[in-house]
């Protein structure tokens, strides 16, 4: 199962996401869930890098059941934090999306920092 962990600061502002697991809905290399999630996680810190203009703090390893943490810096302009927010609140959208219509092999929570 994929679990995820969204935090946010006291303004509600998603401060980081953690993924971890695998869905394993299917043979590897055919499971769509696990295709769905990567691909929506690595748009998302690709976007913020690249729209943004900021280098989020982003820790991943696939050889260990699946992680992928991203924690947003400090110091950014409004300009660059609208960007970001925008692009994570997009994932963790696309990410509920995604839990809708598989619960068996995602999980998605929001806590407080």
């Amino acid at each position: 199962m994929i679990k995820g962990t969204f935090k946010r600061n006291d303004s509600g502002q998603i401060v980081s996401f953690t993924l971890t697991g695998h869905a394993e809905a299917g043979p590897y290399g055919s499971d769509i869930v696990c295709a769905g999630v990567s691909a929506l996680a690595i748009s998302a810190i690709n976007g913020i890098h690249a729209l943004a203009g900021t280098e989020p703090i982003v820790e991943a390893n696939e050889s260990e059941g699946g992680y992928l943490r991203m924690e947003v810096v400090s110091g950014l302009t409004q300009e660059q934090t609208n960007i970001e927010q925008i692009l994570l609140e997009n994932l963790l959208l696309g990410l509920q999306s995604i839990k809708e219509e598989n619960s068996e092999y995602i999980e998605i929570k929001t806590i407080k920092d």
